[in-house]
């Protein structure tokens, strides 16, 4: 199963609380942070949901 590599690239202030919560489980806390997660449906729909916030990247096992 291949990864990605999700970085947060835009601050939550002011953005409405499902989003910040929605960023927060996908384990961000800082700007800059990174996170490695399972290409899975459920991650690809929060990461839909704050596109705008994060930038993605496949990783090779």
């Amino acid at each position: 199963m291949s990864k990605l590599k999700v970085t947060q690239r835009r601050s939550v202030i002011g953005r409405s609380q499902d989003q910040k919560d929605t960023v927060r489980r996908l384990g961000l806390h800082h700007v800059h942070d990174s996170v490695i997660k399972q290409d899975r449906p459920d991650v690809r729909g929060m990461i839909a949901k704050v596109q705008h916030l994060v930038d993605v990247e496949e990783v090779k096992e």
